[in-house]
């Protein structure tokens, strides 16, 4: 491979040539890319649909995320949305706009990345659209199955629910502290962890069966989220002792936390971009894997930690920071 190739050194043609291979064709694809537009089966007659986008300097740096690290992203943060409905997620569409002096490298590594998370999940990558612009910006469009279930809604909690979590809470956060701070070496884990997140996919499908009420990906702080789920229900969500309910996740934070100064709590109740899955249950319910408790909802609005109001910044707000 020529390492000093530009995307401004090949057509758009020469470039998708080098994209496509490396693209899973899903399970469920029926006309895969090379026609206007794809054909994926639906076999329930319903389609989940959900976009994310990133923009390079705003979601991701280049100087820390290779191609890879940023397909891989992309992916699983859509993918997490789609279960959170309960929902199998079935394929991808994918819009880039790159800048001419873009390695062409690093683009292969982002369909690279797109491939490794999706291909082992029968999840198609179906097309979309390449454009050139001022910095990298993915887009993806998610669609996703759900095999005869009942979506499960954010506004569906009910008072006397259990609260729970599937997946780690603080992890990515504090990879980006590490990161920032230049001390990745203290925790590669959570490096990992923000670069690469990964979300216990197969449990949204898993709650929808096991009666989950409402459900939503985490994906920009424990404390906002739950604020979300608990507005769009009409009921207070009261969070556990987070040394209690969170004593796992506190503990794998610490030397990070050590090493840079700061609070674990605070990404675990703060830190986004972890993509577990928030989800209300039934109190005689049994939970499922890997769900834990970590809550109860109740009468009222917003959202409370241990009967207290949170001392700790809510999460991200894409605007607002």
């Amino acid at each position: 491979m020529n390492d000093d190739l530009r995307v401004s050194d090949l057509s758009e043609e020469q470039l998708l040539a080098r994209i496509f291979p490396h693209l899973p064709a899903g399970a469920g694809t029926l006309v895969p890319p090379g026609d206007d537009a794809a054909v994926v089966a639906a076999p329930d007659g319903r389609v989940v649909v959900t976009t994310d986008v990133l923009v390079e300097d705003r979601h991701f740096r280049r100087v820390w995320s290779s191609g890879e690290d940023v397909g891989r992203r992309v992916a699983v943060q859509n993918l997490a949305d789609v279960a959170a409905m309960g929902a199998r997620p079935t394929s991808l569409v994918v819009a880039l706009a790159v800048p001419g002096d873009l390695p062409v490298a690093w683009v292969e590594g982002l369909a690279r990345g797109l491939g490794a998370v999706c291909g082992p999940l029968g999840v198609g990558v179906v097309g979309g659209d390449l454009s050139g612009g001022p910095v990298v910006v993915v887009a993806v469009a998610a669609h996703g199955d759900l095999e005869g279930r009942v979506p499960v809604l954010r506004s569906g909690a009910r008072v006397g629910d259990v609260v729970a979590h599937a997946g780690r809470c603080g992890r990515s956060a504090a990879g980006l502290a590490l990161l920032d701070a230049g001390r990745a070496g203290v925790d590669p884990d959570a490096v990992a962890a923000h670069l690469r997140p990964t979300s216990p996919l197969d449990a949204g499908p898993a709650a929808a069966l096991a009666g989950a009420t409402a459900m939503l990906d985490v994906s920009d702080g424990m404390l906002r989220d739950a604020g979300r789920m608990a507005r769009a229900s009409g009921v207070q969500i009261d969070l556990d002792e987070p040394t209690t309910a969170f004593a796992d996740d506190l503990a794998a934070l610490a030397p990070a936390a050590a090493a840079v100064g700061a609070d674990p709590v605070a990404w675990v109740l703060g830190g986004g971009e972890d993509h577990g899955l928030l989800a209300t249950f039934p109190p005689d319910g049994v939970l499922p894997a890997p769900f834990r408790q970590v809550g109860t909802v109740r009468s009222g609005s917003g959202v409370l930690v241990a009967g207290r109001e949170p001392t700790v910044a809510p999460g991200w707000d894409h605007f607002g920071g």
